[in-house]
């Protein structure tokens, strides 16, 4: 089986093609710092802008890194001149975007289009990408981690590990198994006080922002199936608030008046657990909806999520399978497999393509 699944409808104008990318440190040695991780955030978001793909998730540890992965296709027509020069520059200096704008212009002038669509296929054949975006994102910062640290050769082991993600249940699951990551390393109990993930990104805002693109990105991918797009209007109120209830998984914040030692009133955050009717009711939804209670489950590895090729619904799963039959043994009649281990809890709406026998929990 090859190694890599890339969504039949990657073309497709209507139907969202998600990956969760994973990448680990040669040998698994721990090598990211504080500086570190800040420059894996730059270069991402560097290469987000000029590939034109979105990050909806991310985590950056010592050792490894997540990335949830929306790889939208070029504009119908392609991009124009002005929009691949906008590109360009995110990663190339002034001086490299100014001597690509006077060639176009030369082209343009001299009425070669041939030309012209030439060099613009020189940089689009990167954007829109799975594997150009990983390529570039990951070796511009290996060069800067090798001269930093006065080190030479490969930084990651091996090929980036990929699962094809449904939109709806699958991408908010993992988005929050994402976002967990420092959680289940036992770094911090409030996945907000991690800084170098999307949802520490898009509570505490980031070193140069406001936390605007780690918001959208979320938003993507809490609600890609009800048709919202990547805006960070969306993530205040109801998408916010139950997501921060799936990652802490112990009911609501509130804002509560305390008064000090010294008799002045002071705004504390207080949890509140949510009283047992809520709890049916709100269970009662998420069964109609296809949806699970997964904040217990999303606390443990679980390795469909790097190594189940393919991860959504039934049908989901079994639409891809018939796309790729040619990929799978002759005795194989149906491609969706139920999740077993850590993942039980997720058994019945997500599912696999591939039938974990062994270390899965």
């Amino acid at each position: 089986m090859q190694a890599r699944f890339i969504a039949p409808w990657k073309d497709s104008l209507e139907k969202p093609v998600i990956y969760h990318c994973l990448s680990r440190v040669v040998e698994r040695r721990f090598a990211f710092g504080k500086t570190d991780k800040e420059q894996l955030r730059t270069y991402m978001r560097m290469y987000e802008n000029f590939s034109g793909c979105r990050v909806l998730a991310y985590c950056f540890m010592c050792n490894h890194l997540h990335l949830l992965l929306e790889v939208p296709p070029l504009p119908v027509g392609g991009l124009s001149d002005a929009g691949l020069l906008q590109r360009l520059r995110f990663i190339y200096s002034e001086a490299f975007v100014a001597e690509v704008a006077k060639r176009l212009g030369t082209f343009r002038k001299d009425g070669n289009e041939g030309a012209a669509n030439e060099l613009h296929r020189k940089f689009t054949y990167r954007m829109h990408g799975l594997s150009e975006f990983m390529k570039g994102f990951m070796q511009r910062f290996t060069q800067w981690f090798n001269r930093r640290h006065e080190r030479t050769g490969g930084l990651w082991e091996d090929a980036f590990k990929s699962v094809l993600v449904e939109d709806g249940v699958a991408s908010r699951t993992m988005a929050a198994y994402i976002d967990l990551n420092p959680v289940r390393a036992g770094m911090v109990a409030d996945p907000a006080d991690y800084r170098w993930s999307s949802y520490g990104e898009a509570k505490g805002g980031g070193p140069r922002g406001n936390g605007k693109k780690a918001r959208a990105g979320l938003v993507r991918a809490l609600t890609a199936h009800k048709g919202y797009e990547a805006d960070a209007r969306h993530w205040a109120g109801r998408v916010s608030k139950d997501y921060r209830m799936l990652l802490l998984d112990e009911g609501e914040e509130q804002l509560k008046e305390v008064r000090c030692d010294d008799g002045h009133l002071a705004v504390k955050v207080v949890r509140k657990g949510v009283k047992k009717a809520a709890v049916e009711a709100e269970m009662a939804r998420l069964e109609r909806s296809r949806d699970v209670a997964l904040g217990q489950m999303l606390r443990s590895r679980v390795r469909y999520f790097s190594d189940g090729a393919v991860i959504g619904s039934r049908e989901f799963v079994d639409r891809v399978f018939q796309a790729c039959r040619e990929r799978f043994g002759g005795n194989r009649r149906s491609g969706a497999r139920k999740l077993r281990g850590n993942a039980t809890a997720a058994a019945g709406a997500l599912w696999s393509v591939r039938d974990l026998h062994k270390g899965i929990g």
